[in-house]
């Protein structure tokens, strides 16, 4: 359903969730060295701290995936779920460049940086 009131907000909620879920979320939560492999990352065959950290970060990206799909019919009455994306986004800006700094992260990441600016603005402009 789409809030007739706002309806790019809605579509925001819908359509965001779904593509990072997808593309990061669940891959991370369910493989996180396979998808680390897949992003061009250098990984070892076995280490299980990242593995643990991985599926911590899958399990968060999942549960906001979540509370934007829950929001998305409504999102007047979860402004503040704008805020946490914008907040979130602004975060991982930061550690994207500081990966890009430190020559630390495949390119994929660095490209990620542009992603993440353009969520956070997205996020804070459609903010009911």
């Amino acid at each position: 359903m789409i809030d007739p009131a706002f309806p790019a907000a809605s579509w925001f909620l819908w359509v965001a969730p779904i593509l990072f879920a997808v593309v990061y979320a669940l891959p991370i939560f369910l493989t996180p060295l396979g998808w680390a492999r897949w992003f061009t990352w250098d990984t070892p065959a076995r280490d299980d701290l990242a593995v643990y950290f991985g599926r911590c970060t899958g399990a968060l990206g999942l549960a906001l995936c979540a509370a934007c799909l829950h929001a998305a019919p409504h999102p007047a009455a979860n402004r503040a779920l704008f805020d946490v994306i914008a907040i979130a986004g602004g975060l991982l800006v930061i550690v994207h460049i500081r990966g890009a700094i430190e020559k630390r992260q495949p390119f994929i990441e660095t490209v990620e940086i542009g992603l993440y600016a353009v969520l956070t603005g997205v996020a804070i402009w459609l903010r009911p």
